[in-house]
């Protein structure tokens, strides 16, 4: 990426989305089918449902250079790999000279359509991201297992770019 002001927050996205993925990978598939009330579905539903997403705004947001996707039946090593190649749509994406308030359409299988804005989709995709991830912490705390360390803090400081400093 190098040149949008959105280059963090789309590093993030995927990087805190990988770390969710390797972390359910280490779980015996039982716990992979754990749900938490109020949640999406199982941790691989949502992980499902997470990166196909991300696909779909990826598709209207590359004008259909990024193919939709059907993770239904996706492992974890398959969406790890997906989510990974996000990283560079998202890149190519933001690289463009994006007009926020362009109105993007979806239409969805049913017929019904969704217009909004680029900044919309964008805060959309973020958002969604953050949302799912967070389930997932809420279903591997129940299961007792302690999630990964996701926040944009410790995304920084995973490549040094945010570095903490105690007093002297």
């Amino acid at each position: 990426m190098g040149e949008s002001v959105l280059e963090d927050a789309f590093r993030h996205h995927v990087w805190a989305t990988l770390q969710i993925i390797d972390a359910s990978q280490a779980l015996p598939q039982q716990q992979v089918q754990t749900t938490a009330p109020g949640t999406y579905g199982s941790i691989l539903d949502t992980l499902r449902h997470l990166v196909a997403a991300d696909a779909r705004y990826l598709f209207i947001l590359s004008g259909g250079e990024v193919a939709p996707i059907d993770a239904s039946e996706m492992g974890l090593p398959q969406l790890r790999a997906q989510m990974t190649l996000h990283g560079g749509s998202w890149a190519a994406v933001l690289v463009r000279d994006l007009d926020p308030a362009a109105v993007m359409g979806r239409v969805r299988a049913d017929g019904s359509e969704t217009q909004a804005p680029v900044s919309i989709r964008l805060a959309q995709a973020l958002h969604h991201g953050t949302d799912h991830r967070s389930q997932i912490c809420t279903a591997l705390t129940g299961l007792g297992v302690e999630p990964p360390a996701i926040d944009v803090w410790d995304f920084g400081a995973s490549d040094n770019r945010v570095v903490e400093i105690p007093p002297r």
